[in-house]
C-alpha cells in the first residue's frame, strides 16, 4: 500500500516511547492526564491495560509500548495518558493512549514530512502517517485511525456497554 506524501504542515503533540519520539495530530487530542489507577477488564488483550472513569464516561486505555511490541516498563512520574478521538468508518471513539512521557506541541511543515520507510521500524507501516524532521531528529507521526483497529474499538464499545450496566445489575441484585 503506497502512502501519499503529506501536503500540509501538521501541528502535533509529541511523546516518547522507549527512545523514540512519536506524534499525533493535535486535532485528535482531547486532553493529557497524569497516569492514574486503571480498572482491569478481564479477557482483554495485554495492550488494553484497563479503563478509567473520565467525567462519568468509561474510557479504555491502550499501552502503546505493548501495542508496538516494546517491553513493558514500570510507571514513572512522566507516564501519561493521552485522551484521543479515533475514527473507524462512520464511528468515532474516545480512548486513552498510555505513553512514557509527553513532550511538546510542534508545527511540522509539509516540506519536513516524508513517507514512512518500508523497513527499519518496529511498528506496522500502516500505523505511520509520515516521518517528520525536527532539528536533527525524526519524529514518527502516527495514523491513529490505523493504530486502533475496528475490532479493538468494537471490543471497547462492548466493554463500555457492559460496564455502564454494572450499577444497574448490582441494584437489581440488591433487591433480590
Amino acid at each position: 500500500m503506497a502512502i501519499a506524501p503529506m501536503t500540509e504542515s501538521t501541528q502535533c503533540l509529541t511523546f516518547g516511547l522507549d527512545k523514540e519520539v512519536f506524534a499525533i495530530d493535535i486535532a485528535r487530542v482531547r486532553e493529557v492526564l497524569e497516569y492514574t489507577t486503571l480498572t482491569k477488564v478481564p479477557r482483554m488483550p495485554d495492550y488494553v491495560r484497563g479503563v478509567i472513569n473520565l467525567r462519568g464516561s468509561v474510557v479504555p486505555v491502550f499501552d502503546l509500548r505493548l501495542k508496538f511490541g516494546l517491553p513493558m516498563i514500570e510507571k514513572t512520574i512522566s507516564t501519561c495518558i493521552i485522551i484521543t478521538e479515533v475514527n473507524v468508518g462512520e464511528n468515532s471513539a474516545i480512548l486513552g493512549a498510555m505513553v512514557d512521557s509527553v513532550q511538546e506541541v510542534l508545527e511540522i511543515g509539509a516540506d519536513k514530512i516524508e513517507p514512512a520507510p518500508h523497513v527499519g521500524t518496529h511498528i506496522r507501516i500502516d500505523f505511520i502517517k509520515g516521518m517528520g524532521k525536527h532539528k536533527d531528529n525524526f519524529i514518527i507521526i502516527l495514523n491513529t485511525d490505523n493504530v486502533f483497529s475496528e475490532d479493538e474499538l468494537t471490543v471497547e464499545q462492548d466493554t463500555t456497554r457492559i460496564l455502564h450496566r454494572v450499577p444497574q445489575i448490582r441494584r437489581r441484585n440488591a433487591g433480590d
